[in-house]
């Protein structure tokens, strides 16, 4: 389902080898994944160390994770972090206490679980970086994640594709928003966007208002809507009290939202604003001809190829990878499984959802 052309698909990897920050670059494997190849006991305990719920799709991974994996006879060990990193080092440390298996591991902060990790795989256990790489470490075997740098680039573009639709020509007035520092996905998903964006601002099509263009200057810390929320209002004072704004590059549905929140309150016409997560609050904005576009990343098949992953190391099989060569976490390549993410607007959003039983029923 890839959708990069050669000449794409090489931009892409060209941009992803920039990402130093992040730890995601290109460069060919140092050597192979040190997951378990002898297989283990059908029962075993498998952890899973989630982030803070700050969107709809943390929350459904638990869901299915215990669902999918209670019922394939593992003993399910699924934990949030909502006190933080050192919850979540706590978290992974007690679930090698108590003899995972595997653990996946969806971190707060990639780089900040080192020493957990270590003791992970120096008590046998495989380690799964599960939607965010896990950074700066040899002790991660797999990485199981949508492809973000393509998400950024659907967004990237479906900013310019909205703008073009309300005004035909440019040059158009737009702010740039970025998720959080330390989730090692933000930069990736802005870098994907930028990839779109930054030849256009080149051209002068597009302009920066505010004139915060980089990523330190547009991130948001802790994904936090009331964060994007107040840098928003600020943006509106201070950049837009004649100029109009005609879209806002926004990294997920929560953060969209409480951009719109904010254009609303100022009374300013609704400019064109992206998003990702199909969460359902943005879904039903898009059909009211608000948000313009989100990302499908379906997380029933990002957690069911996690739990595949670990049906396979049980039975002593080497899990199916898609792509060993563009991940590097700053110490080793690590192998990944890719899912193709798929934009939405008011286009397709009456098809985009037709067997999600939360969001197929809404949208038709």
């Amino acid at each position: 389902m890839r959708m990069f052309g050669k000449a794409g698909k090489a931009a892409a990897v060209a941009a992803i080898a920039a990402l130093a920050l992040t730890g995601c670059g290109r460069s060919e494997p140092s050597g192979g994944s040190s997951g378990s190849a002898a297989g283990f006991p059908q029962n075993s305990s498998i952890g899973v160390a989630l982030p803070q719920k700050t969107s709809e799709n943390w929350v459904l991974a638990e869901k299915l994770f215990n669902d999918g994996l209670n019922g394939a006879g593992f003993k399910a060990d699924v934990q949030f972090a909502n006190g933080g990193v050192s919850e979540q080092q706590n978290q992974i440390s007690a679930m090698v206490t108590k003899g995972a298996k595997v653990i996946i591991v969806g971190a707060i902060d990639g780089s900040q679980l080192g020493t957990q990790l270590k003791q992970a795989k120096d008590a046998g256990a495989t380690v799964i970086a599960y939607d965010r790489l896990l950074l700066n470490t040899d002790n991660v075997d797999y990485y199981v994640a949508y492809d973000n740098f393509k998400v950024g680039v659907l967004q990237g573009q479906a900013l310019l594709d909205g703008m073009k639709a309300k005004k035909p020509t440019g040059p158009y007035n737009i702010e740039l928003f970025a998720g959080s520092p330390d989730d090692a996905n933000a930069k990736v998903f802005f870098n994907g966007a930028m990839s779109v964006l930054k030849p256009k601002i080149d051209d002068g099509t597009l302009k920066v208002v505010s004139g915060q263009n980089s990523f330190e200057q547009a991130v948001t810390q802790g994904w936090k809507a009331e964060n994007a929320q107040r840098r928003m209002d600020t943006l509106l004072s201070g950049s837009y009290t004649s100029a109009n704004l005609d879209g806002v590059l926004s990294p997920n549905d929560t953060l969209a939202r409480a951009i719109l929140t904010s254009v609303k309150a100022a009374g300013k016409p609704i400019p064109v604003v992206t998003g990702q997560d199909s969460e359902v609050e943005s879904v039903k904005s898009i059909m009211a001809g608000e948000q313009y576009s989100t990302i499908n990343k379906d997380t029933r098949k990002l957690v069911e190829h996690a739990i595949t992953m670990v049906k396979d190391l049980q039975a002593g099989k080497k899990p199916e990878v898609n792509d060993d060569k563009s991940y590097n976490n700053g110490n080793k390549v690590v192998p990944a499984y890719l899912l193709e993410p798929v934009i939405v607007t008011s286009a397709n959003v009456k098809t985009a959802y037709t067997d999600d039983p939360v969001l197929g029923p809404i949208t038709k």
